[in-house]
């Protein structure tokens, strides 16, 4: 099971890395930065690039058993 939830979190971290990368507009990604802009500004995107990176390497220990 933590192979199914490792590769899902890979997915995310994906997802949120790209988006940051590109300044998306895709509906999901604008309501998570309309709520991150209070805290970080300028630096959003930025932020989701750094987060999205750091959830990839989570899913990474995931799908590898290091981390359950």
């Amino acid at each position: 099971m933590s192979v199914f939830w490792g590769i899902v979190t890979v997915a995310i971290g994906i997802f949120i890395l790209i988006s940051g990368l590109t300044k998306s507009n895709f509906v999901i990604y604008r309501i998570l930065v309309a709520r991150s802009k209070i805290l970080w500004g300028k630096n959003v995107h930025r932020f989701y690039q750094v987060a999205g990176f750091l959830i990839i390497i989570f899913g990474i220990l995931m799908l590898f058993g290091v981390w359950n």
